[in-house]
């Protein structure tokens, strides 16, 4: 049996990203994970609904033997068998992020030997979660170039606290994952803005549009998209398309804050982003650095690292042989290199 990885889950900004990281690389190097003190620093610490998602989610993908794994643990054994494509549903049983729970065995169905269909019920639009834009357009493009396939479809959006959100994977994976390098951005050939509303007035994303044009300019293309769901929702998405690269960059409505607030977030955050000159967003490195490490090596240069990026960097070096370096390269300009 391989030796098992322990891992400590108050390392770096100790969050859900230690959980999900450790779990993924667990199934694809067949070793086993020691996780303690689970999200220790949070308000309500150790494994909440979504996490357990995720840890069942993996479980049932590697046919895991795992033990500790319950609302409020902090600590978990998990012991990996062989991944398998297949079929799967799981259902969070709240509003958690649908999207974090796919991202945790994305990789390893990536890497399985047959194709896989992923049906995860939940919250689709979630804050501190990607939502399901962000990873059909930005994130499953970059994956395509490295051999695998994930193609990610919306059903149902699920907004906090309704959820019943419905996100479908079908994911045509790759016998090994190849080396790519995402140093440059090219132009940037369109912006757009999208407000979703969903049970709210349409002059919430009519007011957040405006914002948005009076920071990025008037001739970004720009439309407000009245969604069902099981509640009440709202989501302003800036899509940035580039010659090399899909950013987007979010910002959610909720309860006291207003509309002018939630769209100035996000407006911001994509004019630094266009300013920095970088292919590559500070959350888009998070989910990059992952399958980048899994290939072997390859590059990208980026913002200035998060927390979230680092603490992915130090679980991911507990698993795998590989060095990653991250040197500044610019002003606001990051290149984060991996090496076998």
């Amino acid at each position: 049996m391989k030796d098992t990885v322990d891992i400590d889950g108050a390392m770096g900004e100790g969050g859900g990203q230690i959980v999900r990281t450790s779990l993924a690389l667990s199934a694809i190097t067949r070793r086993p994970l020691h996780l303690v003190n689970i999200r220790p620093r949070r308000r309500r610490p150790g494994i909440q609904r979504q996490h357990l998602a995720a840890i069942m989610a993996a479980q049932k993908v590697c046919s895991a033997d795992v033990t500790g794994a319950r609302i409020g643990s902090s600590e978990i054994y998990f012991g990996p068998g062989k991944i398998a494509g297949g079929t799967y549903e799981f259902s969070i049983g709240s509003a958690g992020s649908a999207t974090l729970v796919l991202q945790t065995i994305l990789c390893p169905l990536m890497l399985a030997e047959h194709p896989s269909q992923v049906t995860v019920e939940g919250g689709t639009h979630n804050i501190w979660a990607p939502p399901f834009d962000f990873l059909a357009r930005a994130f499953a493009p970059l994956l395509k170039r490295m051999g695998p396939s994930a193609r990610i479809d919306l059903k149902r959006h699920g907004f906090y606290p309704a959820g019943g959100g419905i996100i479908h994977a079908a994911i045509d994976p790759a016998p090994s994952l190849k080396q790519i390098e995402v140093n440059e951005r090219g132009k940037v050939r369109r912006i757009t803005a999208t407000a979703i509303v969903a049970n709210l007035p349409e002059t919430i994303g009519d007011r957040e549009i405006n914002t948005v044009r009076r920071v990025l300019g008037s001739n970004i293309e720009n439309r407000v998209s009245r969604v069902e769901s099981k509640g009440p929702g709202n989501v302003l998405l800036i899509e940035i398309i580039s010659d090399h690269v899909t950013e987007i960059v979010t910002s959610f409505g909720r309860r006291g804050l207003p509309a002018e607030k939630v769209a100035g977030q996000a407006a911001t955050e994509a004019r630094d982003y266009i300013r920095a000159g970088v292919p590559v967003g500070m959350h888009l490195a998070d989910q990059l650095v992952l399958p980048l490490a899994l290939a072997g090596g390859g590059s990208f240069v980026t913002m200035p690292p998060t927390g979230h990026l680092e603490t992915n960097i130090a679980v991911i070096t507990k698993f795998l042989p590989v060095a990653i370096h991250t040197d500044q390269v610019g002003p606001m300009a990051w290149k984060i290199t991996i090496r076998s």
